[in-house]
């Protein structure tokens, strides 16, 4: 059986399909103006028998596709477990929100708390202060591990974060030491959300932020934890959305 997972978030709708439990296709697009569009062009070919929704947009796309949805919780814990069995928390930081999810032994849920009121802490926040520093994203993460000590952000508001940078570079703050800066405080804010829910074990990093290096090793050293990348940590939510479609959500 062949089963599909779409998972349409703030920043980027995700689509996989898993054939018999084995991930067979995955395919990822910005998700613009018209994520029904976006949804729509993603699954154009694909060949499937379930197809369950999740993310922002998941009772859009129920609307017109007549598909069952799950909740981004339950999508990143079903999805966690896909690529491993030994985590005992989930870090996502979006596009627009971060997710904080604790795991009992077993992986079923404990608890969780979202960051989802603005977007300080998240991947746009990153797109933001690295367009301001004039690099692109992958610039970005390297420019921050190079650098030997970061400046003080003070402020998570993305409009008066970004003033302060601009601020810094104008009294000819070092770039790199800025980016370290900017990285620090989205994983500092981060890592105190995660520690609220789940203060030990191994953590489950997904999210388009995990596929950054300056992230994760941040977490790793501000948690004092192991960290676990899977593959592809945005398609996270997109293979727990086919897992359900499997067992027929």
């Amino acid at each position: 059986m062949r089963c599909a997972g779409i998972d349409i978030g703030s920043r980027t709708i995700k689509l996989a399909v898993l054939e018999n439990g084995r991930l067979v296709l995955s395919r990822k697009s910005v998700t613009s103006h018209n994520p029904l569009g976006i949804a729509r062009d993603l699954l154009e070919g694909v060949e499937y028998d379930r197809v369950t929704a999740t993310g922002y947009g998941r009772h859009l796309i129920r609307g017109h596709l007549d598909c069952p949805v799950i909740s981004e919780i339950t999508a990143f814990v079903r999805g966690s477990r896909f690529f491993s069995n030994d985590c005992g928390s989930i870090l996502d930081i979006g596009g627009q929100d971060t997710k904080a999810i604790s795991l009992d032994c077993e992986g079923n849920l404990c608890k969780f708390e979202m960051n989802d009121r603005c977007a300080a802490g998240t991947g746009r926040f990153l797109e933001v202060m690295a367009t301001v520093l004039g690099f692109t994203l992958e610039e970005f993460s390297a420019a921050a591990l190079s650098a030997k000590k970061a400046e003080k952000i003070n402020s998570m508001c993305t409009v008066f974060a970004e003033s302060e940078v601009v601020s810094l570079i104008s009294q000819g703050a070092d770039r790199n030491e800025v980016a370290l800066g900017v990285h620090k405080a989205i994983i500092s804010r981060s890592a105190g959300l995660l520690n609220r829910v789940a203060p030990a074990g191994k953590i489950f990093f997904a999210g388009g932020v995990a596929l950054n290096n300056c992230a994760r090793t941040l977490l790793e050293n501000e948690t004092g934890r192991p960290v676990f990348v899977p593959p592809d940590p945005q398609i996270v939510g997109a293979i727990g959305a086919a897992l359900s479609a499997s067992e027929g959500i």
